[in-house]
């Protein structure tokens, strides 16, 4: 079993910054890849960033691109979201995941909120 646990969210101004952690335990870590997603108030969850673990390919949501960096430490086993030039849109609940074998999504944590006030 692996166990997701996030931090770093907090209630930050407009235009301000924010680095989310991820760190994985459980069973021996080495996914296919991990992601961050997120879920505003009455909306869906969204991706946002995700990451190939070993090759450490990058792709990002259009409203991520340029202003939001994923990256991840093999050694920690931790990934990680740096946002930056924050808008009160990004405001929402942040969530990791891990994709073991290329094939969804199986890992999920629990949370963690990002709070833009402007």
């Amino acid at each position: 079993q692996v166990q997701l646990v996030e931090s770093g969210g907090g209630l930050v101004q407009v235009g301000g910054s924010l680095r989310l952690s991820c760190a994985a335990s459980g069973r021996t870590f080495s996914p296919y890849a991990m992601g961050w997603f997120r879920q505003a108030p009455g909306k869906e969850r969204e991706f946002v960033a995700r990451i190939r673990w070993n090759a450490g390919n990058t792709y990002y949501a259009d409203s991520a691109q340029g202003r939001f960096t994923i990256s991840r430490d093999g050694a920690k086993n931790t990934v990680y979201l740096q946002m930056n030039s924050l808008e009160p849109e990004d405001t929402a609940v942040y969530y990791c995941a891990q994709n073991s074998r290329n094939s969804g999504y199986d890992y999920w944590g629990q949370g963690t909120q990002v709070t833009v006030s402007s």
